[in-house]
């Protein structure tokens, strides 16, 4: 850690050290995954916004993944794009602070989403009878509201409890900022900033993880019961949103642990490695996933196509 208190210095982001060197290879291929997941998300919001008919809860949380996915994006693909086209290696204070509250809120947001995608399942698989009651659009809006607005205040106030802080070191392990990077750098105690953070950590992510994992086990038990060809259909379509949420997770687990497991130490590749994923396989693979594998959602956005092509005929 260096010497010397700051309140205003700027910040180092070590991370783009390591691409520099082929930053010419990074920023095409980091541009061309950026406009994909743009385009991707942005035409699922579009289809679902203006067809009545998808105007239901599963659609609705579809349209709020891919809603999240381009806000979670934003945070972070064009300032690393224009930080490597312009070999700037250093961040101000207020901006890495913005930046790590707003990749904060995306991934609890990313993680509260993927829940409620598992419950809405869970009740239809399980639950068909009483499904049209219990998961109605507007309950679905609602919850999406009021906890979207409960988890930006709880990580207001972790940022918060940052922004109070003097800073005696100014090196970031990564490409981007992250609350606990910044408040690790602090001169003094930090032990209210680790122990909110962990409460915080261990609560929100613990009950969205039990609801997944819950709803995805009782799916399973019911696709047992099915027949061989609409098991497999079933498990397959089961596999693939696990594996999607698990690249994500783990992501997700390394920024939120890395710091806390003080014994442990890696490279600054090692972290960026480590870190982007959560940033660039599932903003991209979600439309794909959840929307084009969706067959109501995937022929509206088939038909404009098609009547494109009728009217060449």
């Amino acid at each position: 850690m260096e010497n010397g208190s700051t309140i205003r210095k700027d910040l180092e982001l070590l991370g783009l050290r390591e691409l520099e060197g082929l930053k010419y290879f990074y920023c095409p291929l980091l541009s061309v995954i950026y406009l994909d997941i743009l385009i991707l998300n942005i035409v699922i919001v579009f289809v679902v916004l203006i067809n009545p008919s998808l105007h239901e809860p599963m659609y609705i949380l579809i349209c709020n993944l891919a809603i999240n996915s381009i806000f979670g994006s934003s945070t972070y693909f064009p300032k690393l794009l224009m930080d490597l086209l312009t070999s700037t290696k250093t961040i101000s204070r207020d901006g890495c602070l913005t930046q790590a509250l707003f990749i904060t809120v995306y991934a609890y947001l990313e993680i509260m989403i993927f829940a409620g995608m598992a419950y809405d399942r869970y009740l239809a698989v399980c639950h068909p009878l009483q499904y049209a009651i219990l998961m109605t659009s507007a309950k679905v809006i609602k919850v999406l509201i009021n906890s979207s607005l409960v988890l930006f205040i709880l990580l207001l106030v972790s940022i918060l409890l940052t922004v109070r802080l003097p800073l005696c070191g100014t090196q970031i392990k990564n490409v981007f900022c992250d609350n606990m990077s910044i408040f690790i750098l602090a001169c003094t105690d930090t032990s209210i900033n680790n122990i909110y953070g962990t409460i915080i950590i261990i609560a929100i992510t613990c009950f969205f993880t039990l609801v997944i994992v819950f709803s995805y086990v009782q799916i399973y038990i019911v696709c047992l019961r099915l027949s061989k060809e609409s098991r497999h259909k079933a498990m397959h379509t089961l596999r693939t949103h696990l594996i999607n949420f698990s690249i994500f997770f783990l992501g997700f687990l390394f920024l939120a642990l890395r710091h806390r497991l003080g014994t442990i130490y890696l490279s600054v590749s090692a972290d960026v490695g480590l870190s982007m994923p959560s940033f660039l396989i599932p903003p991209l693979m979600n439309p794909l996933v959840f929307g084009v594998r969706t067959e109501a959602l995937k022929s509206k956005m088939v038909l404009p196509f098609k009547k494109v092509l009728q009217m060449k005929k």
